[in-house]
């Protein structure tokens, strides 16, 4: 093994970053949260989880205001919604010595590619989290279902690096694997955040079992999930059509689960438009595959993000 980590820290402690990060503090690995809005609930009430795989409570929490109380450390891992990748280059090189490495926890594409621009791209590795987890309340997380996270080279990097980070993450009680191609793990998420963050939006801010109900809408899910294995396929990414059934036969039995961007929606926050919906639709209409289907549910998405901007307004 030519590297390992002895501290991390995660950089965005929502959902994704308290539930995994806290999972890896549980294990005895050295974590440190840079913590935005809820800092002093969580210094004061610790990191609390409910989760189907066993829940846990972590009383003191190492949590920073800023990257510079953190300082340089072995593995960054990111873990904030896309939306705040604009803060990278201000995050990023205070948390950086000569071997950190930097995984990214992000949903959709693009997102390896903001990193390598500050840090170059030898340090970068992919990961994706197949996870259904919501913040319930400041420091608390519920984890519903799933928990898998893919991790993988976006360019060839150091040898055994993402075995490493797998291993450990198997430690710590989260299903991590290495995978030999990260593509195949970011197209292969799309194929449901596509369709059902998309159309939770679209739909005005509903649960997936609303848009299950709907024979409407379920026939729109499946022609989206169509469209996402065909631009993956143009892309040299094989995905297998039998996607279209497990992603939503899995999806009937967590009831009103409210994705992500759903969430955001509703609060009033930004939604992941670019990485989820805008890059996945350029790079296939550059590979010579139209969407139309996702061009369509695009342009309401952004509908809708401008209405409810506007009642804001109003």
């Amino acid at each position: 093994m030519s590297w390992t980590f002895h501290s991390v820290a995660i950089v965005g402690s929502g959902a994704i970053g308290l539930y995994y990060g806290g999972r890896l503090a549980a294990a005895g690995e050295d974590v440190k949260f840079l913590v935005r809005a809820d800092h002093d609930t969580i210094v004061k009430d610790g990191l609390k989880a409910l989760s189907v795989h066993g829940d846990f409570e972590m009383p003191h929490v190492q949590a920073f205001r800023t990257p510079q109380e953190i300082g340089p450390v072995d593995l960054v891992i990111v873990a904030w919604k896309a939306t705040s990748n604009d803060q990278l280059a201000a995050v990023l090189p205070p948390l950086l010595h000569a071997d950190t490495q930097v995984l990214t926890l992000q949903n959709g594409l693009g997102n390896c590619e903001s990193i390598a621009a500050i840090t170059g791209p030898a340090r970068v590795v992919g990961g994706l989290c197949f996870v259904c987890l919501n913040r319930i309340a400041p420091g608390q997380v519920l984890h519903s279902a799933g928990g898998r996270v893919a991790i993988g080279e976006w360019q060839p990097g150091l040898a055994g690096r993402a075995e490493e980070i797998a291993r450990r993450f198997k430690a710590a009680a989260i299903p991590g694997v290495a995978v030999d191609h990260l593509k195949y793990e970011q197209w292969g998420k799309l194929v449901w955040n596509i369709p059902f963050n998309g159309l939770s939006v679209a739909e005005g801010g509903v649960t997936t079992d609303v848009l299950l109900e709907s024979t409407r809408t379920e026939q729109e899910i499946r022609a989206l999930m169509d469209e996402v294995i065909a631009a993956a396929c143009a892309l040299g990414v094989k995905l297998d059509p039998g996607l279209i059934h497990f992603h939503i036969e899995r999806t009937r039995p967590m009831g009103a689960y409210r994705t992500s961007s759903m969430i955001d929606f509703v609060e009033g926050r930004e939604v992941e438009v670019s990485p989820i919906w805008q890059e996945p639709l350029r790079q296939a209409e550059a590979a010579g595959c139209p969407m139309p289907h996702t061009r369509e549910l695009l342009g309401r998405i952004r509908q809708q993000i401008a209405l409810r901007d506007k009642r804001a307004i109003c």
